[in-house]
């Protein structure tokens, strides 16, 4: 597994920030995820912005940081098409959740591949907040995703 930078990281280095009030359906770390990636899709990052931790934040206020993920998104034309959360392996104030996104840019997803993610997320204040994003190369996928989960693409 590495860092990577692809569709999905082009949206989450536009979502690289972010921490505010606890809100009931961001109970667990896969509620957090998919209200997240939810609000990217639909281009909410107000909403991306209250589920990021402080470290994705990096001191930016909340109309920096949106102004920031509206232009960046704009210019790598982000499209996010749809995603799919697996159960979160937690262990203490962290949690590893994977992803399977379907998404495409103009840079780095040029053809829509499947990309296979895994998001950290950390409590903070109490809430679960996303902390950071990583691609899963392709022997490490059955380690997080179950045997009936899309193939890879890429």
């Amino acid at each position: 597994m590495r860092a990577a930078v692809s569709g999905a990281l082009v949206a989450a280095m536009l979502v690289s920030v972010c921490a505010l009030p606890s809100r009931a359906d961001d109970a667990t770390p896969e509620a957090t995820l998919k209200a997240y990636l939810s609000a990217l899709k639909d281009a909410h990052f107000e909403d991306a912005y209250d589920r990021c931790s402080k470290a994705m934040r990096q001191g930016k206020s909340k109309d920096d940081w949106v102004k920031e993920q509206k232009q960046l998104m704009a210019f790598a034309d982000v499209k996010i098409f749809k995603f799919t959360v697996y159960p979160a392996k937690v262990q203490g104030d962290t949690a590893q959740v994977p992803n399977i996104l379907e998404s495409q840019d103009k840079f780095v997803n040029t053809l829509g591949l499947t990309e296979y993610e895994l998001y950290t997320l950390v409590r903070e204040d109490g809430a679960w907040r996303v902390d950071q994003q990583l691609l899963i190369e392709t022997p490490d996928v059955p380690k997080w995703f179950p045997k009936d989960a899309k193939k890879p693409t890429g």
